[in-house]
């Protein structure tokens, strides 16, 4: 029996599907960073996407656990959890500046907080492309898979989204390994 967050979970036979506490625990650190970033920041919000996101993959676990990639598709689900969360006219909550008490061992936080503040003014689906592409570090057509767009959508818009980010930042700031690390 495996344990996990100190209950026991069932033994998983050898090929069957994860079962979904197992996938929870193995990914949801992860979803909750990409949150992190897509919401330019916001802890609570982005705690309550993958929340969301994961509670969407819970439904329909049965036939999830059974693709090939199940965490792509949980991916996906929290990157549409969190464009059509900004397209509710109901979403006013805004990010403050201040960030809760949290140990860094980032080397410059300076550098991680202004890249926050310079990807959340962006808008949502260009700010999901940067995500993707350059912090999750996935290709053009994953991305496009991921937002239901096309590849040339995603070029586009990266692009353009970069370009925004420069103007905003310089051009210094825009290497792909300051972006990656971003988060």
């Amino acid at each position: 029996m495996e344990q996990i967050h100190g209950a026991e979970a069932p033994a998983v036979e050898p090929g069957a599907p994860p079962d979904f506490p197992a996938f929870v625990a193995s990914r949801g650190r992860h979803l909750l960073r990409t949150a992190f970033l897509l919401t330019g920041g916001d802890a609570h919000l982005a705690e309550d996407l993958v929340q969301e996101a994961l509670g969407r993959v819970f439904v329909k676990w049965r036939r999830i656990s059974r693709m090939d990639n199940p965490s792509g598709y949980a991916q996906a689900i929290l990157v549409n959890t969190f464009l059509s969360h900004r397209r509710r006219r109901s979403s006013t909550e805004r990010v403050t500046d201040v960030l809760p008490d949290v140990a860094v061992a980032d080397p410059d936080p300076a550098l991680r907080l202004t890249l926050l503040r310079a990807l959340g003014e962006l808008p949502p689906q260009d700010r999901a492309v940067l995500v993707l592409r350059y912090w999750e570090d996935r290709s053009v057509e994953e991305t496009a898979a991921a937002m239901r767009l096309s590849s040339v959508a995603v070029r586009s818009r990266s692009s353009r989204a970069l370009a925004r980010m420069r103007d905003k930042l310089g051009a210094a700031f825009m290497d792909k390994e300051v972006l990656r690390h971003a988060g």
